[in-house]
């Protein structure tokens, strides 16, 4: 298949291009920042992959607030609009989201009115599945990039109270769920593994695995000096399952926590 990529660059970006050039598609990378353009960059595609977006882990000044819900609802939305002039146009879009959706505050706000934007598609008879990623971890970014410096000194530790949830996903299944979306499955799909788990069990799963003391506790009211509202990332947590997945058929190839660090970290 001929597969549009906007988002390219990004963490789950360039592990979905490998994965879609390792199975003999043909990637065409595009960008938010001029919806028209990335519109007639993937008109002639099979499919078009939405996974463009502003960091969320910052601090949630009113300019980062506006950054995040113009690069996701605006940018999408415009984007759509833009594949509706066209004579030709993907049959499919698969747009990201996250799991923030279950919350109840301004990234659930914003992932409503993304996944509100993404869904448009379907006005000019575009298929739509929308992924809600959980925390993707991999080796060479994200959270888990995040966290090895101070877990490997063993400065590492749990957040705050530590009973938050971590609903967690390999890369591995994070690009395979994206690809069952991609070749027809219908809907929305959770992207975390079967098995979450609190910030606390985490940290000890990620000290064992590197053997290192996990003892370090991160104090909430330092998170929130430090990112304000945003640290409510780090703060709460949902515990999401992937029932919608597993439904559709996906097997995971990592369900628990210690053997998706193993393979991360070996």
């Amino acid at each position: 298949m001929r597969i549009g990529v906007i988002g390219a660059s990004g963490l789950i970006g360039r592990y979905l291009v490998a994965s879609l050039c390792a199975r003999g598609d043909r990637v065409v990378p595009a960008s938010l920042r001029d919806p028209y353009q990335a519109a007639l960059a993937v008109r002639d595609c099979d499919a078009v992959v939405n996974l463009a977006g502003e960091p969320i882990l910052q601090r949630w000044t009113a300019k980062a607030k506006r950054r995040m819900w113009s690069s996701r609802v605006e940018g999408t939305a415009a984007l759509n609009d833009a594949l509706a002039l066209q004579p030709r146009r993907p049959p499919t879009l698969v747009n990201a989201s996250a799991i923030g959706v279950y919350g109840d505050d301004f990234l659930s706000e914003l992932c409503v009115a993304w996944e509100r934007a993404a869904e448009s598609a379907s006005e000019c008879g575009m298929r739509v599945a929308i992924v809600r990623f959980g925390i993707v971890l991999a080796r060479d970014g994200g959270a888990l990039a995040t966290m090895l410096p101070a877990f490997r000194l063993g400065l590492g530790g749990p957040i705050g109270s530590g009973r938050q949830w971590m609903s967690w996903v390999h890369i591995a299944d994070a690009i395979g769920i994206l690809q069952m979306a991609l070749d027809g499955a219908r809907g929305v799909f959770d992207a975390t593994a079967p098995a979450p788990v609190t910030n606390a069990e985490f940290t000890r799963a990620l000290g064992a695995a590197l053997h290192r003391p996990a003892f370090f506790t991160v104090p909430g009211f330092a998170l929130r000096l430090l990112f304000g509202e945003g640290a409510r990332v780090l703060t709460t947590g949902e515990r999401v399952l992937p029932q919608q997945g597993l439904d559709a058929g996906y097997v995971f190839r990592f369900t628990n926590l210690e053997d998706a660090l193993g393979d991360l970290l070996r």
